[in-house]
């Protein structure tokens, strides 16, 4: 094989896989840039202008439909692989997959047909490609995208925008830098008036990318010609225009094999009076070698950017099979350690949260550090200590006795009830702790990369470290609150002993026990109370924290996942694997990128040899 057809054979291959992947016009942006920067020739033409003929000419084969009006309505997309002599034609189609097609006219009628299932029995027209490669040693590798004719108005059947359908469908596709445009221009109308022409002017002014085709030569009037076109003075391209005969209706009827319609195409060109001096530069064969050989040229100059689409493509599905993982091992003892380091993994982010490493764990210190001190301040002890109040339970304490120095029982349940209050917050700061964590493990879970593969796994972990942290939640509260009791149940010895001093600096020591029944009297006992009271608040502003961080924060840091870890080891092979249920959109997203990485790294090798072999 020649480096030309290698070449034209590799970017055949290429734009074959990027539509076996279907990203041929898709939302993949790595494969939309591939197809981009491939070349392929579009066959553009005014309807009845003999595109079809000179489609076929090139192949060597009838295999279009026909008729009168629309008959081309969905691009079709040909891709011609050249094979050795000798060897069998065949034909396949994109949508019919490991189907060969040795019968041509069931590869016409496979083309109406799949045309029909998108666009119905109709004169409507579909973006909407059919894909179509043939295998024969009559053709040159090339590929050819047939495109509806181009029409002035619209028919019977036809919506009225069919005319600017049309004309914006095949535009989306000879606006592309890389496409070579075949303009089919039928040599018995004035060339002025081609619909080919006039959009070709638009796309390409220049002239670079368009090959201009005069078909129908042998249907001009007799005593004229089309030199004036051929010869470029007409209207001038880069290229030279090629004149094609094409069959007439009655060989069509007839069904006169294709290469005997090439041989006369070529004895016609021989012997023409008109054209004999052109000959070796005109029919569908010369025409085939033209397009192959530009085509390859374009390819050439394409390669360094095609290169650097693919490197970039494969770096990209690189990192993204990364994040989406490998394939799953089948073996449980596999899958247990699969699930093991899904878990580190998960904790290792966890603990980064909470170590400061990621955002939240600050949440916690907020709860000490605003939250706490907050709640304390707005317990009740104004009106716990007003004088009314003390008055009622110093009485209610001292019985049918008064008391006849310190209202000791008075003091205490005072003091006592007092401390009740602080359970609430010691409560509260467990709980917020607990919330805290829990949005921190569902933060976690979201984070881990790894996990978001196994919605079943996800859920099973969830559910383990809310488990877990509802275990630490009660071990927490009920040291929280163990801490209020202690301050209940042993009243700080020194307070008291400071009580009779106090009161002795303060008046005579002699005083009636009526005195000791004044407002004065019971507004010192509610200061002294409340003096107590505030220095175990700030006792308890200092334990309660510690008692919730050690028993909460440090237990879920150092053994959230443990019992998890025993449960998990008693489970069997199919347990394991249902837990390594994947998102079954992850797992076809796995597939496709391992498939087009494949792709990628294929085109790679190709390219790279293809290149060093120029």
């Amino acid at each position: 094989m020649t480096t030309m057809e290698s070449l034209i054979g590799l970017v055949n291959r290429i734009q074959r896989a990027c539509t076996v992947l279907g990203d041929y016009g898709g939302d993949d942006n790595a494969f939309s840039s591939l197809w981009e920067a491939l070349p392929s020739v579009a066959v553009v033409g005014g309807q009845s202008s003999g595109k079809s003929s000179v489609l076929e000419s090139i192949v060597g084969r009838d295999f279009l439909p026909r008729g009168s009006g629309i008959v081309t309505r969905r691009p079709l997309v040909l891709q011609l692989h050249k094979t050795e002599d000798g060897s069998q034609e065949y034909a396949e189609f994109l949508h019919l997959p490991k189907q060969r097609f040795t019968d041509f006219s069931v590869v016409r009628k496979e083309i109406q047909d799949e045309t029909d299932r998108v666009t119905g029995k109709t004169k409507q027209i579909s973006p909407v490609p059919i894909h179509l490669s043939i295998y024969s040693p009559n053709v040159v590798n090339l590929t050819l995208i047939d495109l509806p004719g181009l029409t002035k108005v619209a028919v019977d059947g036809q919506p009225e925008s069919i005319v600017r359908d049309i004309e914006a469908m095949v535009h989306s596709y000879v606006a592309k830098p890389n496409c070579l445009i075949l303009a089919i221009s039928p040599a018995n109308q004035d060339i002025a008036t081609s619909d080919a022409i006039k959009l070709c002017r638009e796309v390409d002014p220049t002239g670079e990318r368009t090959f201009g085709v005069l078909t129908k030569l042998d249907l001009m009037d007799k005593g004229t010609n089309a030199l004036d076109v051929l010869e470029g003075r007409s209207y001038r391209l880069q290229h030279p225009w090629v004149g094609i005969v094409n069959r007439s209706q009655a060989d069509i009827n007839k069904n006169v094999d294709m290469i005997v319609a090439r041989r006369k195409e070529r004895e016609y060109f021989a012997t023409s009076p008109d054209y004999g001096h052109l000959a070796s530069k005109m029919g569908s064969e010369y025409l085939a070698k033209l397009l192959s050989k530009n085509l390859e040229s374009v390819i050439r100059a394409r390669i360094p950017s095609i290169t650097s689409t693919i490197n970039n493509s494969i770096d990209e599905l690189e990192s993204e099979l990364d994040h989406l993982g490998r394939p799953i091992a089948v073996d449980a003892g596999a899958q247990l350690y699969t699930i093991l380091e899904l878990c580190r993994a998960f904790d290792r982010i966890f603990k980064e949260h909470l170590d400061g490493g990621r955002p939240g764990g600050d949440r916690i210190y907020g709860v000490f550090d605003n939250q706490l001190p907050a709640a304390l301040r707005k317990l009740p002890f104004d009106r716990h200590l007003s004088l009314q109040n003390v008055k009622r339970v110093v009485s209610e304490a001292d019985g049918y006795q008064p008391h006849l120095i310190a209202p000791e029982q008075g003091y205490r349940r005072l003091i006592d009830s007092a401390l009740n209050y602080f359970r609430g917050p010691a409560e509260a700061s467990v709980d917020a702790v607990h919330f805290v964590l829990k949005e921190l493990v569902r933060k976690s879970i979201a984070e881990t990369q790894e996990l978001r593969r196994f919605p079943s796994l996800q859920a099973e972990l969830a559910g383990a470290a809310n488990q877990a942290l509802e275990r630490f939640r009660e071990g927490s509260k009920k040291t929280a609150i163990r801490l209020v009791d202690m301050e209940s149940s042993y009243l700080t010895v020194d307070f008291f002993r400071r009580l009779p001093q106090e009161v002795d600096n303060g008046g005579n020591p002699a005083s009636s026990t009526v005195d000791r029944y004044t407002e004065m009297h019971f507004r010192r006992i509610g200061s002294n109370v409340s003096s107590y009271v505030g220095m175990v608040s700030e006792t308890l502003k200092s334990s309660i924290p510690k008692a919730v961080v050690h028993c909460q924060v440090r237990e879920a840091k150092h053994s959230l996942l443990n019992h998890f870890y025993t449960q998990i080891g008693k489970k069997e092979g199919k347990q394991l694997s249902q837990l390594l249920d994947e998102d079954p959109a992850l797992m076809e997203r796995r597939q496709q990128c391992a498939k087009r990485l494949e792709l990628y790294k294929a085109a790679r090798d190709e390219v790279d040899s293809v290149s060093w072999a120029r």
